[in-house]
């Protein structure tokens, strides 16, 4: 009986749970316009740290992220099968081309997909900044360690220490992610 209990107990629990999380993905998302993107802003100071991992790039280059070190550093999580993904492309594109000159460096995470499919893609939409295959999604597992990457597209700021200033989950726009990079670029 007190088993019982307890499983009902639990269970009750980890409904509670899973509809706070759906309140809180719903707040989030509450103004942006679309029902799928959400922002998450981390204060100085309070901001995850991002494992390093090493990658092979679509064309068969290592990627270290360590190199990336005393940088602000936007990473894409997509997939060449994700529609968002394609949607966002294009501003990934641009902001890449207009940040570069402040420093600022791209790396696309390309989940669940094929160097070939993906770097038709990536030329296709005119992304120039390298992008790492992670068909295994070893190296998003890694990055969910600071933050959660349940799906693609997934945009992080990382800032000059190797801290998650914020990230946005779906598509990125060109004004909310100006706003995070600014975020990483001025803290």
């Amino acid at each position: 009986m007190f088993r019982a209990k307890r499983r009902t107990v639990v269970s009750v629990a980890a409904v509670a749970v899973a509809l706070l999380i759906g309140a809180l993905v719903v707040t989030l998302t509450q103004g942006s316009g679309q029902a799928d993107v959400g922002y998450v802003l981390f204060p100085a100071g309070q901001r995850p740290a991002v494992h390093e991992f090493t990658a092979t790039s679509l064309t068969g280059t290592p990627v270290r992220f360590a190199s990336y070190r005393g940088k602000v550093v936007v990473v894409n999580f997509w997939g060449s099968w994700c529609d968002p993904c394609r949607r966002e492309a294009p501003t990934l594109a641009v902001l890449s081309e207009q940040y570069r000159s402040r420093g600022v460096s791209f790396l696309g995470i390309d989940v669940g997909d094929t160097p070939a499919n993906a770097l038709a893609f990536t030329r296709g939409v005119g992304i120039t900044y390298p992008s790492v295959n992670d068909a295994s999604y070893t190296v998003t597992q890694d990055f969910s360690q600071a933050v959660p990457i349940s799906s693609t597209p997934t945009t992080l700021v990382v800032d000059r220490t190797g801290h998650v200033a914020g990230y946005i989950f779906g598509p990125v726009t060109y004004s909310g992610l100006s706003t995070l990079i600014k975020d990483a670029v001025t803290g």
